[in-house]
């Protein structure tokens, strides 16, 4: 009888090692199977949510970037000096020596040693080419708008050798406005440079000033401006005594190597020019002080960690 009623037990039993082990493989069979249907039925309602947390998220990004386009298309990246073998303070004066006055590395390395700062040139060059973009977008962000005067000239600049052409543009104040390296002195490149400035300003100016280098009237012609162009030979003294700057840092360096890297030398060192070229002998000593203060706020405000 013992053997009669163990029967239905055994039907779920197998045999392991000569004796008898429980088999839970049918009950798991049913539990997959009860958890299989019961994901069967809730997701239909998964999916739901699912698709209306899409179309909230899509309806927010839609009402943010019909707000705020400029701040959604570029932001601005956080500066940050974490995991610097120097401060922060060092780091900022050893940038702002170098793009302010006419300095190589090696003379902010000499200045910083004075002070018992043990700094080598190549840290200083490595950290001007790190937080110097940024620090300069900070700067041209925090500038006013420019005058609706500009004035358009071309100097000759020595890049590896080779005979190039810095386009520069200014405005009556000496605000630099914009830079180009190209190849050649033709329309195609005064096309380009007056482009970049109507991209890049945003509004088109009141009057245009260059000399009487015949590319700048077919580009202007081309686009269709709508404002006056003036050209003659001494109109344009604003855009030539603005090559200064830029020919004093050039024979500091003993000239550009690149184009690439004049480009991005000449981007940062006019962002810093325009802060704290303040035209010292049009004003009086008070108001220097005054916008001297101005542009140190302004400096501190760029090269603030976030």
């Amino acid at each position: 009888m013992v053997v009669v009623a163990a029967e239905p037990e055994l039907a779920e039993c197998r045999s392991v090692g000569g004796e008898l082990v429980r088999d839970d493989l049918p009950r798991r069979k049913a539990l997959l199977s009860e958890q299989l249907a019961h994901q069967a039925d809730r997701r239909p309602a998964v999916a739901t949510a699912l698709d209306q947390n899409i179309e909230h998220l899509a309806w927010r990004c839609h009402a943010l970037r019909a707000w705020q386009p400029s701040v959604v298309g570029r932001a601005m990246p956080k500066l940050s000096y974490r995991r610097h073998q120097f401060p922060a303070t060092v780091i900022q004066h050893a940038i702002w020596l170098y793009l302010r006055f006419t300095l190589s590395y090696r003379d902010v390395e000499e200045l910083l040693a004075e002070r018992g700062l043990d700094v080598s040139y190549e840290t200083v060059r490595r950290r001007v080419l790190k937080f110097g973009p940024l620090i300069a977008r900070r700067l041209r962000r925090s500038r006013s708008r420019p005058s609706g005067t500009w004035h358009l000239d071309e100097m000759v600049v020595r890049l590896g050798g080779k005979r190039m052409y810095l386009w520069r543009a200014v405005d009556h104040e000496g605000e630099v406005l914009d830079m180009l390296v190209q190849r050649r002195r033709d329309t195609k490149a005064a096309l380009r440079l007056m482009r970049k400035l109507l991209r890049k300003q945003g509004f088109a100016p009141k009057m245009l000033v260059t000399d009487k280098l015949g590319s700048y009237g077919a580009a202007f012609r081309r686009l269709g401006l709508t404002c006056r162009l003036e050209q003659g030979l001494r109109l344009n003294n604003r855009a030539e005594n603005s090559h200064q700057a830029v020919r004093r840092r050039e024979r500091k360096m003993q000239l550009f190597k690149s184009a690439r890297s004049a480009q991005r030398f000449l981007s940062l060192h006019a962002a810093v020019h325009n802060t704290f070229n303040l035209q010292r002998h049009l004003i009086s000593r008070s108001t220097l002080r005054t916008f001297r203060t101005e542009a140190a706020v302004q400096w501190g405000d760029a090269v603030a960690a976030a």
